[in-house]
């Protein structure tokens, strides 16, 4: 109010027709220090400036200010409560909001969505978990008014034009100093987009990648958070009180539980973090998929079996989220649910054989592309999906493989689309059953599979960390990938117990270029080489595909020559054809040869 007190004294009382101007001019100044000059009816008391009265500059001054106040006043409501608020009510929105009214201890959350039946169902869910303190409401200006400022924002709606309309509609109820965090799966160059235009406004703006999916969400994700270190500040202590806990307590003789959060750089680096994460993920399921096949094609285990094998490998180097929840899809009995009666055997049996795919594991490729990284794993993965979504297509290679349909038989696929399970010649059409080999007899197939996975697995880890550094080393985000690995181990998808092996790695030498140059981890992979090959080996010779395993040990065998022969002949290929000219291995310089 100093301003107005200021205004007030310099001024004289004078006939307002002299006066009105100057009143107008300082009033405007002084409602607009304050921020109330919006709440001033553009017609009204400044009307009465004009009015041939004695009313002086500064009564007028005072009773536009006290107007001003009171409009605000009623117009403000009951004061904000809301520490922290969600927009997006659907499965991963409602959740997160339980999770964060839960660990604020009391402290409100408020929660928008345009579905009713979403905020309804939002506000039972609180009140059945224990009467959690969520304040779901479908009016986006209650939602920002309960907020406290300065207010903190968290988007979970679809990538895309939906996060660019919730942000143009959030925008004009917005104040300087605000934060919104957009908590998706989004291209990190629309990340930074979004952040360069409202840091105009004032407002700061993250993007922030959320792994864990529903049950995360609710009991502690994995969260990379990145963009403005203001806003990273405002939210830190709730995002480490959210966040899933790894590590060993100290009464157990570890270092203390962490939370699976940490800052990873500026611009979209925490959005492009999660998407190479997705790619990671992306091999990891398929890698376990083809085991599962070949478990089924050739080692002859059915659906609970598999399941089991795949317990006991959870409880060795191969445990992780994944391999955890495969044991339970194999063991899961179908109870019928396409089927009037009731069904049998195993759930998973019933499953469409076609996998979708959101874009993450795309943009992965894409990137590693751009920057000229190998990822044969986290390729093979995408491609796999693809075709697996060729499904007309495959029922009639099917039938043509079949005996006297022209081609090769295959294991695993009958022409119904039924799975056959058995090994049906590789090639030779007739369907019989070769002799397996001794080791397979034997059963000592299975370590040799799990040899396999975890060879395959680090180098799909070795791919990803290699893409996350060349991307660091182009856009200068100075990721810490021994962080990385470390925030992974709770609450993602792809935590696992190798995982402290690539963390320790990372801590040996941070600027590591590729995990397979750690000792440590070319020690690991040597051990198990061999039982690998012979999986792949047996895969190709029983026609069961096995694209990312395969295409590991491709990228496995091609990053341990120290001569790429293969590589020689393409270059050549090259020059002669198109003049591209070449180097020499025994000279320095650019050479061309007249190859004619």
């Amino acid at each position: 109010m100093a301003c107005v007190a200021a205004a007030v004294a310099s001024q004289r009382s004078e006939p307002c027709s002299t006066t009105s101007r100057a009143a107008k001019r300082i009033a405007g100044r002084s409602l607009s220090s304050m921020g109330l000059l919006e709440l001033v009816p553009a017609r009204g008391l400044f009307e009465l400036l004009s009015a041939d009265v004695q009313l002086s500059a500064a009564v007028a001054v005072a009773t536009l200010v006290l107007f001003a106040c009171l409009q605000c006043f009623l117009s403000r409501g009951p004061a904000p409560t809301a520490e922290i608020g969600v927009v997006g009510l659907g499965v991963m929105g409602s959740q997160l909001c339980l999770n964060l009214a839960e660990k604020l201890e009391g402290s409100a959350v408020a929660g928008f969505d345009l579905d009713a039946a979403k905020a309804d169902a939002m506000a039972k869910a609180a009140a059945e978990q224990g009467g959690l303190n969520v304040q779901p409401t479908t009016s986006l200006k209650a939602f920002v008014r309960s907020l406290k400022r300065p207010r903190k924002i968290l988007l979970l709606v679809p990538a895309g034009k939906a996060v660019d309309s919730v942000i143009g509609s959030l925008k004009p109820l917005l104040s300087r100093g605000d934060l919104v965090i957009d908590m998706g799966n989004e291209w990190y160059e629309r990340t930074e987009r979004r952040s360069a235009q409202l840091i105009k406004s004032g407002l700061l703006y993250m993007g922030c990648g959320t792994s864990g999916g529903e049950s995360g969400a609710r009991h502690g994700p994995c969260l990379m958070p990145g963009g403005s270190e203001a806003g990273w500040q405002l939210v830190k202590t709730i995002f480490e009180g959210i966040a899933a806990k790894a590590g060993t307590d100290e009464k157990e003789g570890g270092g203390g539980k962490y939370p699976c959060v940490r800052y990873i750089g500026p611009g979209g680096a925490g959005q492009y973090v999660k998407m190479v994460h997705n790619g990671i993920e992306y091999g990891d399921m398929q890698l376990i998929g083809e085991a599962a096949h070949l478990c089924r094609a050739v080692g002859g285990l059915d659906a609970a079996q598999v399941g089991d094998l795949f317990e006991k490998f959870n409880r060795g180097v191969l445990a992780s989220y994944l391999v955890e929840i495969s044991a339970q899809i194999y063991r899961k009995a179908d109870d019928g649910g396409g089927k009037a009666g009731g069904g049998s055997g195993a759930l998973v049996d019933q499953i469409l054989d076609s996998s979708g795919s959101k874009g993450t594991g795309k943009w992965t490729i894409q990137e590693a592309a751009e920057l000229g990284v190998p990822a044969p794993t986290i390729s093979a993965a995408l491609e796999a999906r693809f075709v697996s979504s060729l499904k007309p297509q495959r029922l009639r290679a099917a039938e043509m493989a079949q005996p006297g349909g022209g081609g090769g038989g295959a294991a695993g696929g009958g022409s119904d689309g039924s799975d056959s399970r058995r090994l049906s010649g590789g090639g030779g059409g007739g369907g019989e059953e070769p002799e397996r080999p001794g080791w397979l007899q034997r059963r000592g197939w299975e370590e040799h599979l799990e040899d396999a996975l975890y060879c395959a697995k680090l180098c799909s880890y070795a791919q990803g960390m290699a893409h996350l550094r060349a991307a660091s080393d182009e856009r200068g985000w100075r990721l810490k990938l021994a962080e990385l690995a470390q925030i992974w181990q709770g609450g993602c998808i792809i935590r696992a117990r190798c995982l402290d092996l690539v963390r320790a790695a990372y801590e040996r030498e941070p600027t590591l270029p590729n995990l397979l140059l750690d000792p440590e981890i070319a020690a690991q992979i040597a051990r198990r080489a061999q039982g690998w090959r012979r999986l792949v080996s047996l895969a190709v010779q029983s026609g069961v595909p096995v694209p990312a395993l395969s295409g590991s040990l491709a990228y496995y065998d091609a990053m341990r020559c120290a001569t790429l022969p293969s590589a020689q002949c393409v270059q050549a290929q090259r020059d002669f054809f198109g003049g591209h000219g070449f180097k020499r291995l025994d000279a320095d310089g650019t050479f061309h040869a007249h190859w004619g």
